[in-house]
């Protein structure tokens, strides 16, 4: 190993498919990442059979660490922190607590994930909530950073704040965008617009050091309007469902009008390198791997349907991460950047 070398903790027994996927893509982000090594949670007879399936056998890179209890997907998440100590989750999120691993990966229940490693890892300084983020492509930089994606259904304004400081770090150490623009998704542009928490939220980043341009609504996210787009988990995983569904749709309806009759077949075949490039770009596995900020420590969400080519990315985002010290930088923009109100002005 090198002074370079990462290691990671994987819930190989989370998500819809479990060690099916979570192997397969292990496989595939060590031989992206060489400086990489995997540590396999989860039934450790399950995963030695998945594993030879698929040609490979336990190594000093991917190593496996037993773990007797799965985490179901539709489990409440007390129950699971409460009654499931030594779930493929929970070992997983243990081992970056204990510093065996820099990072956790899983396509696990999303409460489950986020109520455990909320417990274990505990929260940064001045962080009341953690929030999911992920990237979504835009027609103007490439992506755009957006959270609260659902772990906060109900958000103050303060915390909005707060995810927008958490968002512009990661949008730094992820893009090298060293004054990233941060936009609050509202229902219109207007400063009349919007509901009490955003408002507030508004007065809150326009009177911070943040590059706060303002209100962006739902397609200002695709056009490119800010860098990090800023909302609670309730409007924002409806929109990154929606988004998902939308991709899919498209994709189904171009299938479907290609193989109308002969001729648009043949020109099917003629686009065919265009539409993988556009496939390319639009393909939610391409942007698999939420991160949850605000934790003392990398724990990234995968989708809990992803394919092995999207748990890859999944992992590949966490590799990012870890190279960029991205709780560290959040603290740090925290300490510089976190405002909080004194009575009625706003210290920065």
């Amino acid at each position: 190993m090198t002074n370079n070398s990462i290691t990671i903790s994987l819930d190989a027994m989370g998500g819809d498919f479990g060690s099916g996927v979570t192997v397969p893509a292990a496989i595939k982000a060590l031989k992206l990442h060489p400086s990489l090594t995997l540590i396999l949670v989860g039934n450790e007879e399950e995963l030695t059979k998945v594993l030879r399936q698929n040609g490979c056998s336990p190594s000093e890179r991917l190593q496996i660490q037993h773990a007797s209890q799965v985490v179901l997907s539709a489990e409440p998440p007390a129950q699971a922190l409460r009654g499931k100590k030594n779930s493929s989750m929970r070992v997983a999120i243990n081992m970056v607590k204990e510093g065996r691993a820099q990072a956790c990966v899983s396509a696990g229940n999303t409460g489950a994930l986020m109520a455990t490693a909320r417990f274990v890892l505990k929260m940064l300084p001045g962080v009341d909530r953690p929030a999911i983020c992920t990237m979504l492509p835009n027609m103007k930089n490439g992506h755009a950073h957006v959270l609260d994606l659902g772990a906060n259904v109900d958000t103050s304004a303060q915390g909005l704040f707060e995810f927008a400081v958490m968002g512009a770090a990661l949008a730094t150490a992820v893009d090298g965008n060293e004054r990233p623009s941060v936009g609050l998704l509202n229902i219109g542009e207007e400063a009349i617009k919007g509901n009490e928490q955003v408002k507030q939220a508004a007065e809150l980043l326009a009177n911070s050091k943040l590059n706060y341009i303002g209100y962006v609504e739902g397609d200002g996210i695709y056009k490119g309007d800010a860098d990090v787009v800023v909302c609670d988990g309730f409007v924002g995983n409806v929109m990154l469902k929606t988004t998902e569904g939308v991709a899919k749709m498209i994709s189904y309806y171009m299938k479907q009008e290609f193989k109308r009759n002969p001729l648009t077949m043949l020109s099917g075949l003629i686009a065919l390198p265009v539409l993988r490039a556009l496939r390319k770009r639009i393909d939610p596995r391409e942007y698999n791997g939420a991160s949850f900020l605000g934790l003392q420590g990398t724990v990234i969400k995968s989708h809990g349907s992803a394919d092995a080519h999207s748990f890859a990315n999944a992992i590949s985002e966490a590799v990012i991460e870890i190279r960029k010290n991205v709780p560290e930088l959040i603290t740090k923009q925290l300490e510089n950047q976190l405002v909080k109100p004194t009575g009625n002005e706003v210290a920065i």
